[in-house]
């Protein structure tokens, strides 16, 4: 109860008379949208194709108004037709497989006439209200390894079918989805820990044996620190010797050519500048070059001369950290990581299993978002096509974005109604 008063404070919540509108979340959105859509205009603008920034304005009307329709929708009928949406969008995603269209060698769009929609999407949100309402259930606890592998079934599901298209950048999305909803729901602590580490300790090894041997180093010393029995603390640190020195095998055996060379670049961009190195050599001087307070708005060289790519989608960061600096780039952080930490406490807040389950998701989706997207920008991470929220041009995304965003306001409300009365 006190930390719930602590909540309701923070929030508004416990002042006579409160708004039932979440007014925080939703003006950080706008202010996201809002610096998208000028960062979009000025990436497309003088290089003679304004249809980007048209279509972004025009779905920022239609997901603003899903996000309303959304808001406003009985949050039983959610909750019931939750397993409904989640067959849909799994037949969705069997569909684009089928009748797709290819783009860039990835047959993940539905193409209706002129429109086009991504069903992968789509499937975020709605298996995520599939496994919210499977955890409302009684007596489900996810520290037993039967409802923390049924959540693991709803997700493979979905991650099987887009991994098919294939888009692989996508089904990421749902392993980070899946350790966002088992750490909000209280799996074992160890479990997700001998989940995320094996493919850290795989990514070291790609730098040489010395960094995998300090890694396996670090990791074992981390199980130690749970304490637990000899043979459980044996098998997680064997999971990672084993994810360590499978690697060179699996990049040299298993992965194709493009993915060799995604990793390959990460690891040194300047191998291939003017080839797969190439975004993002001119990503980082874009980022680096904006300085302080940046080049101004329709200034910078790197976007204005078109040296990224379709800069308007992956590399949207670019933009704002070019023409308005590190002040720019990171007030699109600040309200990036606000909105998240916002929900989070809305998420605590609400109480209901199902309400909680759905807000804690949706922010471990967005955040995952803006991790890979920005970290793909600055040459950290490799280019895996993860779009950041409310910000790169596309339709579908930013539709599902803001009718994410509606959940959020709607469950909200729905507790305001509920303290009031």
């Amino acid at each position: 109860m006190a930390r719930a008063s602590y909540l309701g404070e923070r929030l508004g919540s416990q002042s006579e008379g409160a708004s039932v509108v979440e007014w925080t979340s939703l003006l950080m959105t706008l202010a996201l949208c809002a610096i998208g859509l000028l960062s979009i205009y000025s990436a497309t603008i003088n290089a003679g194709i304004p249809m980007f920034f048209t279509k972004q304005l025009i779905f920022t009307g239609i997901g603003l108004a899903v996000m309303l329709g959304v808001m406003f929708s009985p949050v039983r009928w959610i909750e019931v037709g939750a397993p409904f949406f989640y067959g849909l969008a799994l037949l969705l995603l069997v569909a684009v497989l089928l009748v797709g269209k290819v783009v860039n060698g990835q047959k993940n769009w539905i193409a209706i006439g002129s429109f086009t929609f991504q069903p992968s999407e789509l499937a975020k949100v709605c298996t995520l209200l599939a496994i919210a309402r499977f955890m409302a259930r009684p007596n489900v606890n996810l520290q037993t390894v039967r409802d923390l592998g049924t959540v693991f079934l709803y997700i493979l599901a979905p991650v099987v079918l887009i991994i098919l298209e294939p888009d692989y950048g996508s089904a990421t999305v749902f392993a980070a989805l899946f350790l966002g909803i088992a750490l909000w729901g209280g799996a074992d602590l160890l479990l997700l820990y001998a989940l995320v580490t094996p493919p850290l300790v795989a990514l070291a090894a790609l730098f040489g044996i010395k960094p995998l041997l300090i890694a396996l180093v670090v990791v074992s010393v981390g199980t130690l620190m749970f304490r637990r029995t000899i043979v459980v603390t044996a098998v997680v640190i064997g999971l990672n010797i084993g994810a360590g020195y499978a690697m060179p095998w699996v990049f040299n055996n298993v992965l194709k050519p493009y993915q060799k060379q995604r990793i390959e670049i990460l690891l040194d961009p300047n191998k291939d500048p003017r080839g797969q190195g190439y975004n993002v050599v001119q990503s980082k001087m874009a980022v680096g070059s904006g300085g302080l307070w940046g080049r101004g708005f329709q200034q910078g060289t790197q976007t204005q001369l078109r040296y990224i790519p379709k800069q308007w989608t992956d590399f949207i960061y670019c933009v704002p950290t070019e023409e308005f600096g590190f002040v720019g780039g990171t007030l699109v952080l600040a309200l990036l990581a606000g909105l998240c930490m916002r929900i989070l406490l809305v998420a605590e807040l609400v109480q209901r299993k199902f309400e909680s389950t759905v807000i804690a998701g949706i922010a471990s989706i967005w955040a995952y978002h803006t991790f890979i997207n920005i970290g793909m920008a600055l040459g950290l991470l490799p280019v895996i096509g993860i779009p950041l929220p409310f910000m790169s041009a596309g339709g579908t995304s930013l539709v599902i974005n803001l009718a994410m965003l509606g959940f959020v306001m709607n469950f909200f409300r729905q507790m305001r109604k509920r303290h009031d009365t």
